[in-house]
């Protein structure tokens, strides 16, 4: 949800979907180019988390907060490839210690770019422009109902804790874990009876095909596409000559 939140209530919430795509693109080719040096990828990383914050005006700590588990998986697997067994310890080697940062870098410029797009966009233009770039249907289809069943999972979610601690369901330990086990349980039934509600309302009305909605509108998509082109072309360029 803090996705959402950040992607309707940014500065370039405006911008046509595709410029944006088309930036973040560049940032990921950026991080590929400039990975051979740690130092340019993270600067690369570095640049578009900027871009993210000061020029979308994406809250801070909204950004860190859904950076933070990739982060964490990011660390995680970094550390692996720079610490091996050897004769029953562990070892960091120079060459693994460097094939850690290579990969850290390329892939920490990489999340940044995605964030970017997803933090600036909402799902409704990505869906979009996903249309325009000719995806196949059925995979539309499932992102949608899918992005929909995300919602109401929370909702039900969030009813649920406010009816168990209406009830002292959270008053101590053994209660708490009582509650968690019965809400697991109820959430796991209610989710699949309204999916199963959903597909039969489809049915009902006939629905063989694929969904449709309606997009925004971007009057000024050539020029925010341009501009984008433009930026992006910089900024790998720059990657490059900081390799």
């Amino acid at each position: 949800m803090l996705i959402e939140q950040s992607a309707y209530a940014n500065r370039w919430r405006g911008v046509a979907p595709q410029a944006k795509g088309l930036f973040a693109l560049g940032g990921v080719t950026a991080a590929f180019v400039a990975a051979a040096t740690p130092a340019a990828g993270l600067g690369v990383a570095a640049l578009l988390a900027a871009v993210t914050i000061g020029g979308a005006r994406v809250s801070p700590l909204l950004y860190l907060r859904v950076a933070a588990p990739a982060l964490f998986f990011l660390a995680i697997s970094a550390l692996s490839l720079a610490i091996s067994v050897d004769g029953g310890g562990l070892q960091a080697t120079a060459a693994g210690t460097h094939q850690a940062a290579v990969v850290a870098t390329r892939s920490l410029g990489a999340l940044a770019a995605l964030l970017f797009l997803v933090l600036t966009t909402p799902l409704s233009d990505l869906i979009a422009l996903l249309c325009r770039l000719r995806t196949p249907e059925v995979l539309l289809d499932i992102m949608v109902l899918c992005y929909r069943t995300l919602f109401v999972f929370a909702a039900a979610l969030q009813d649920m804790r406010a009816a168990q601690a209406a009830r002292l369901g959270h008053l101590d330990r053994s209660r708490l874990l009582r509650s968690l086990g019965q809400m697991a349980a109820h959430l796991t039934l209610q989710v699949w009876q309204r999916s199963h509600a959903l597909h039969l309302a489809a049915l009902a009305r006939n629905n063989d095909g694929p969904l449709r909605f309606l997009g925004s509108r971007h009057p000024h998509a050539r020029r925010d596409a341009g501009l984008a082109g433009v930026a992006a072309l910089a900024l790998v360029l720059l990657a490059w000559s900081g390799r």
